[in-house]
């Protein structure tokens, strides 16, 4: 039987890979190895998930997390090329653009061992974002790229990706198919809407953790006093990030806002189901905002996902607190139709079938 290796560290990961992990295991064609650097080591951020998700736990937990990025990507390096000489598997799977996603497709090129990205061909083009760097890097060193977008497949063919011995290919977005699937089972399981006691449609779900909007005070301030603004007049929702905390902490920043834990998958798809607007810098949450239906404000100067504000679903607006609170007043009276189909359907189905073909 084929095997491969799939790397896992963050939340986005686990969602997405839950997917064809569940379509690996009804098949029982090709095994699977999950291998959980450690990256998101938080109990609502990593385990529950597993649990959740309803596929099995990680065969290894490398345990690695709260290092800068040449430190966590070398350690997470060394451990996945120790893993991977072990398993000696057909191919390594890897999602999206964090240091695992990088260690893991670096340590399979150096073993001849085929890399795929699921996830491949997206570009915010600003290098100072390490996600940018991760995901250029970890596109080139793979042999199977899984397109999310037409975008994203023109962006790998600008690069020269038709000259590289590599398979490009559209599937759509693996997060729709995560959406669909546990939306019923997150309503009947789900709890915190009651919890928190809030109104359905009457509240907005925020959420902050990129480096660029956690590392420097004033725009962690500028963004944190627009939420508070909002939240004078509507309730704001924040599942905080431990690095945002951590850096509010350090700040002496305040705010008023209704902050909480991380929050597993099935609690955030019903704070996105029924929230009124969603405000983000993650990348993640502007589609799953979309799979929902609701309109969302991106707290970033680009985005990756295009399609979402050429088609009116978001806006960019920078830790600008004037433009966020501007954004939410326009979202908050604007009737939107969510009737576009901007990517894909089956796509687990689709990218397993690609993946069969390439190692069997």
């Amino acid at each position: 039987m084929k095997k491969v290796v799939t790397i896992v560290g963050a939340r986005p990961q686990f969602i997405k890979g839950a997917v064809l992990s569940r379509i690996i295991l009804r098949k029982k064609e090709i095994k699977e190895i999950i291998v959980h650097t450690g990256q998101h080591f938080d109990q609502n951020m990593s385990a529950v998930f597993f649990e959740e998700m309803q596929i099995p736990a990680p065969t290894y937990n490398l345990n690695i997390n709260g290092l800068h990025h040449g430190a966590m990507t070398g350690q997470m390096l060394e451990k996945i090329e120790e893993v991977l000489l072990l398993e000696k598997p057909d191919a390594v799977v890897v999602y999206g653009d964090t240091n695992s996603t990088l260690a893991g497709a670096m340590a399979a090129k150096k073993l001849h061992i085929k890399v795929i990205h699921i996830e491949a061909g997206l570009r915010s083009f600003n290098m100072l974002m390490p996600e940018e760097i991760n995901r250029i890097v970890t596109d080139r060193l793979s042999d199977l790229l899984s397109c999310p977008t037409d975008t994203a497949i023109r962006n790998l063919r600008s690069e020269g990706f038709d000259t590289f011995p590599a398979n490009v290919e559209k599937h759509g977005d693996i997060m729709k198919d995560a959406v669909l699937f546990y939306a019923a089972l997150a309503e009947n399981k789900a709890t915190v809407i009651q919890d928190l006691a809030l109104e359905k449609n009457k509240f907005v779900l925020a959420t902050i953790h990129r480096q660029e909007n956690t590392d420097e005070k004033e725009v962690l301030q500028n963004i944190m006093q627009a939420l508070d603004d909002i939240h004078a007049h509507i309730p704001v929702v924040l599942p905080l990030h431990p690095r945002t905390a951590k850096r509010l902490k350090e700040f002496g920043i305040n705010t008023n806002v209704n902050v909480i834990p991380p929050q597993g998958y099935f609690d955030m798809l019903m704070l996105l189901k029924y929230c009124k607007v969603v405000i983000t810098d993650s990348g993640g949450l502007q589609k799953e905002a979309f799979f929902n239906k609701k309109c969302c404000i991106v707290v970033r100067e680009q985005t990756e996902w295009v399609e979402l504000v050429d088609a009116g679903y978001a806006s960019i607006v920078g830790s600008d607190k004037i433009k966020i609170k501007e954004e939410f007043n326009r979202y908050l009276t604007q009737e939107t139709s969510f009737d576009a189909t901007l990517y894909g359907t089956d796509v687990g189905e689709k990218i397993y079938e690609s993946i069969k073909k390439l190692i069997v």
